[in-house]
């Protein structure tokens, strides 16, 4: 079992820059591939970037290549999403996810971060 916390979020002007992390209890986080997520009002849940648990492999959704930056310190059991060049149309909660496999879906999920881009 793996419980996520995540926090870092808030309001920022287009252009800037936010940090969340995720925190992760358990003692096998090192294991886990880690996921940041995103909805907006009235849209679906998004993918936004992943890593794995070594670091190597890492994915990123389209729209925030060169802006966003996924990375984790598996000795502070803790993930992060450097978020660079924010645009309003960032503004969304963030979530963290968690899954032992490549594929399928992800375990566990955190309640999530509000990040609000403003114009």
């Amino acid at each position: 079992q793996v419980q996520l916390v995540e926090s870092g979020g808030g309001l920022v002007q287009a252009g800037g820059s936010l940090r969340p992390s995720c925190a992760a209890s358990g003692r096998t986080f090192s294991s886990y591939r880690m996921g940041w997520f995103r909805q907006s009002p009235g849209k679906e849940r998004e993918f936004v970037a992943a890593i794995s648990w070594s670091v190597v492999d890492i994915v990123y959704a389209d729209f925030v290549k060169g802006r966003f930056t996924i990375s984790r310190d598996n000795a502070k059991n803790t993930v992060y999403l450097q978020m660079n060049s924010l645009k309003p149309e960032d503004t969304a909660v963030y979530s963290c996810a968690a899954k032992t496999r490549v594929t399928g879906p992800y375990d566990f999920w955190g309640q999530g971060t509000q990040v609000t881009v403003s114009s």
